[in-house]
């Protein structure tokens, strides 16, 4: 019987997120009839994986370290086997700019863009770099993190005069920001997962929050919110939804990331899927989207966790 360490925690934005998914996690590894320990990333990390109490590790962490390579490729020196991208496809997908450079060079459509670090508005003066950006990206667009997630830090700019304000607010999180075209359509999140036999992309689903409100961290994560998901099948008459399912597991591929994934894509009025980013650890709560794939593609969850552990104890640390 494997052992497995479940990771979450962490000291990012995200870590009630990651607490939440590390339990679901275990629940499911528990039903699957494994052993699970509880890592969370102190001063206690270091030790346990020197101990190499576990067979096996499972990342649940969201932000920070958990995303950007960090954890992975202490996982990669003690020669833990993990469940998960390696830690340098992890710090690809991770940073935003550099995600979507990678995607714009495949040819993988994604909303036009520009990044900024806080350090630019002191040197060319704010006021011209806001026209400059209405100018070149328009109106409305979206201001968030190059790196982060769960909407943390995202805004929606509808005038100029609101700009300021969502720079701010982004630059809470991340030294630099991604300023990108706002794409008006359907906003769909799609799981990809690879069981030993390649990606393949789960049933995508499609994300409608209330009239006039926004997709943000509470909208994900609150179980009371009224946002709506639909699994949808590749008949769908609203959007292409094989097209969708064949660009995700091509930024899967893409970007080299392992076992799981999550992919959101924004399908506008031309029916072009755009893809904005791609998590490499996405959430596993009560409401997200991942499982709500697995189990609308008639997969058992507890299954699926407990075959992603074994692969990659075959694999190997």
């Amino acid at each position: 019987m494997h052992q497995v360490a479940v990771i979450s925690g962490g000291l990012s934005h995200e870590r009630d997120v990651s607490v939440r998914s590390g339990r679901r996690l275990t629940e499911q590894l528990v039903k699957a009839g494994l052993e699970v320990q509880h890592w969370d990333v102190d001063e206690r990390f270091v030790g346990l994986l020197s101990a190499r109490d576990a067979d096996v590790a499972f990342v649940t962490l969201h932000g920070g370290s958990g995303e950007n390579g960090t954890v992975q490729a202490l996982l990669e020196l003690a020669g833990l086997p993990y469940v998960g991208s390696t830690a340098g496809a992890c710090r690809g997908a991770y940073d935003k700019a550099i995600a979507k450079t990678r995607m714009v060079e495949a040819g993988v459509a994604t909303p036009r863009w520009v990044t900024l670090p806080s350090t630019i508005f002191r040197e060319v003066g704010p006021e011209n770099l806001y026209h400059l950006v209405d100018s070149v990206i328009g109106l409305p667009l979206v201001a968030k993190p190059v790196q982060g997630g769960s909407s943390l830090g995202v805004s929606l700019v509808r005038e100029e005069k609101d700009l300021p304000g969502a720079l701010v607010q982004a630059y809470a999180y991340s030294s630099e920001v991604l300023l990108e075209a706002w794409v008006d359509g359907h906003e769909v999140t799609v799981p990809v997962l690879d069981l030993g036999e390649g990606p393949q992309a789960l049933p995508p689903m499609l994300i409608e929050p209330p009239a006039g409100t926004w997709y943000d961290y509470q909208a994900r994560y609150d179980a009371s919110s009224d946002v709506r998901y639909t699994s949808l099948t590749d008949d769908d008459a609203r959007l292409d939804v094989p097209a969708v399912r064949a660009v995700a597991e091509q930024v899967h591929a893409l970007l080299g990331l392992r076992d799981l994934s999550r992919v959101d894509v924004l399908v506008g009025r031309d029916g072009v899927p755009q893809v904005l980013e791609a998590a490499v650890t996405p959430g596993l709560t009560e409401t997200s989207t991942f499982p709500l794939a697995v189990t609308s593609a008639g997969l058992e969850l507890s299954e699926v966790y407990a075959t992603l552990v074994a692969n990659a104890k075959k694999r190997g640390g």
